[in-house]
């Protein structure tokens, strides 16, 4: 489906994953009144477990950083289908939270989040500002390095 959205990710030339399938007994998004809440999605794109570990101990902040850009993918794709397909139906990014799998001596959870709001931010522009949250884990679900949860304003 063709879309403003859809076009600003090809110009970028991010190509979206298949939206994952939960791992537990959850579903992966909730939607009430024109609030969508996106379940915590990790940062594995696929089969591809590359990036598991802790962020400042088997990962670098690079690493992390990475992490989180592919747990916004998955969220991205998780809201496409919350969308049924048409991400124009995005108002806003309301918020973010991402959890950092890292020692407990790790402070660069800013830095790291930032994969997941930059991203956010160059797929959605202005309706991509968004509050959020950095938090440090002793350990994420999988062994994943990031995991993130959102909730978003759509029509």
């Amino acid at each position: 489906m063709s879309g403003r959205v859809n076009e600003r990710l090809a110009e970028l030339g991010i190509s979206l994953p298949e939206p994952p399938a939960p791992v537990a007994a959850y579903v992966p998004f909730v939607q009430t009144g024109n609030l969508v809440f996106i379940a915590g999605q990790v940062c594995f794109i696929g089969d591809d477990r590359s990036l598991s570990g802790k962020v400042g101990k088997t990962l670098s902040v690079d690493q992390g950083y990475q992490a989180a850009r592919n747990s916004a993918l998955n969220t991205i794709a998780q809201l496409k289908a919350a969308c049924d397909g048409n991400l124009d139906r995005v108002k806003r990014c309301v918020s973010l939270r991402v959890f950092i799998a890292s020692p407990g001596e790790f402070t660069d959870h800013p830095i790291v989040a930032n994969g997941a709001s930059d991203l956010v931010g160059e797929v959605f522009g202005e309706a991509g500002k968004h509050a959020r949250a950095a938090v440090g884990a002793p350990a994420l679900p999988l062994d994943c390095a990031v995991e993130v949860e959102s909730v978003w304003e759509i029509d």
